[in-house]
């Protein structure tokens, strides 16, 4: 049966970004979104809702965003769904579904201003991917890495919580 996993984001960050490496050196980050949204009740009153997404970021995205952004800079983000599962310090089952970011787009300031440099559209915004467009070094790519990441075995101890 075929599927497909894509996610289209677009928010402002919850928090600073943080920049560590897994052992092969590679950049992770992760991230808070807040993605809001309006509705109509059936009274007719508009309310806002705000839906909280935990990112992941790779390689030079993951760089990109540490270096660019802070706690309420907006951004939009592509990439798949992936389910966490572990066992608690209690032994219960835990599971969190988060988003693993594999494009991104900068989007400027709260304050409507555009950046410069590399990767700048013609409104402003800057995108980058975790895909490399270099030629092959004989490493591994980003995506090798993260599966690697994921394979090895965890003690709980790096549990986001």
């Amino acid at each position: 049966m075929p599927s497909f996993n894509r996610v289209i984001l677009m928010g402002n960050l919850t928090r600073v970004p943080e920049l560590r490496h897994i052992p092969s050196g590679l950049a992770v980050s992760d991230i808070g979104l807040a993605v809001n949204d309006k509705r109509k009740l059936q009274s007719g009153e508009w309310v806002d809702e705000v839906t909280f997404v935990d990112i992941t970021l790779w390689g030079r995205t993951a760089e990109v965003v540490c270096e660019f952004l802070t706690k309420g800079s907006p951004l939009l983000v592509e990439g798949r769904l992936k389910l966490d599962s572990w066992d608690d310090k209690e032994g219960q089952k835990r599971s969190k579904l988060k988003v693993i970011g594999e494009t991104i787009q900068l989007l400027g300031t709260r304050s409507g201003g555009g950046g410069g440099g590399r990767g700048r559209d013609d409104e402003g915004s800057r995108y980058y991917s975790s895909q490399s467009n270099e030629k092959n070094t004989g490493r591994s790519t980003p995506s090798q890495q993260q599966q690697d990441y994921y394979d090895s075995p965890s003690d709980g101890d790096d549990v986001p919580f």
